[in-house]
This record gives structure tokens, sequence and C-alpha cells, in this order.
């Protein structure tokens, strides 16, 4: 337990920096999956409007350094690439793999 007033207000300040930190990164959970949600449902202009809606969370969090701003790049742009299968796919998403192990024929 801390005993100086300036440990005291330390904690309080971390107390309150994890909670506001937990609640910014529950609502990008939230946010991709809306889009990941939109994906699914094959509606290209409801997936294009979630994906704005994401991508202007994910900055909007890296701007305050809740995430590191090489974090919301990846994030981006590993969305922008799920959004353009499915526009160039004409609607209907295309099954989403991870490396080589998806390229391979079994």
């Amino acid at each position: 337990m801390a005993h100086s007033l300036s440990a005291k207000k330390r904690i309080r300040q971390s107390i309150k920096r994890r909670a506001r930190n937990r609640s910014r990164k529950e609502a990008i959970k939230i946010q991709v999956k809306d889009f990941m949600t939109a994906i699914g449902g094959q509606d290209v202009a409801k997936a294009k409007e979630e994906f704005r809606k994401t991508v202007q969370r994910l900055d909007k969090t890296a701007a305050k350094h809740t995430i590191h701003k090489n974090t919301a790049s990846r994030k981006r742009s590993r969305l922008a690439k799920r959004l353009n299968a499915m526009v160039a796919t004409g609607g209907a998403p295309k099954a989403a793999g991870k490396g080589r192990k998806a390229a391979k024929a079994p």
C-alpha cells in the first residue's frame, strides 16, 4: 500500500487511466465486430460505412496513445483487405486464410 501522497495520487490516476483505456479498446472490438457482421451480410454499402467508422475509431484511439499508431495502421490495413476482397467478388466475402497454410492444397 502506498504511503506518500504522490504515490496515492499515482494509484488514483492509474485506475482512471486503465478504465479509460479499457473502454476505448472495448469500443474498437465492438466496432470491428460490427464491420465483420456487415462483411458477412454481403451489403457493400453498409460494409463501407462500418469500415469508415472503424477506421475513425482506430485513429482516434491511436491519437490518444491507447494503442500504438502502427497497431492501428496494421488493423486498418487488414480490414481494408477484407473489404476490398468483398467488393472485388461483388459482395460475396472471400474466405480469409492466414499465411501460407491457407494457400496450400490439402
